[in-house]
């Protein structure tokens, strides 16, 4: 058994091992428990997800360049019906 300064030094290596594993032990602790209740606040949102978002988007894209076709389609009809008469 050592004696005197040796000792202490000894021991206060171990103390500051043991910190390091509890202060470890406590990150995780923190990062699963915050994991954990971010996935439970997402999980009450009403979200979409990436694919089903861009599928909407393609339709409202797709939407409107044929509403665009047919507002010139009736711009051009109404014109021909104004000249007509």
């Amino acid at each position: 058994m050592t004696t005197g300064p040796n000792k202490f030094m000894d021991d206060f290596a171990r103390l500051m091992t043991d910190m390091a594993g509890t202060a470890q032990g406590m990150r995780q602790e923190v990062e699963t428990a915050f994991q954990h209740q971010l996935e439970r606040m997402l999980s009450s949102m009403d979200l979409v997800k990436r694919e089903e978002f861009e599928a909407v988007r393609e339709m409202a894209i797709k939407a409107r360049d044929e509403n665009e076709v047919l507002a010139k389609r009736v711009e051009e009809l109404e014109k021909k019906l104004v000249s007509g008469s």
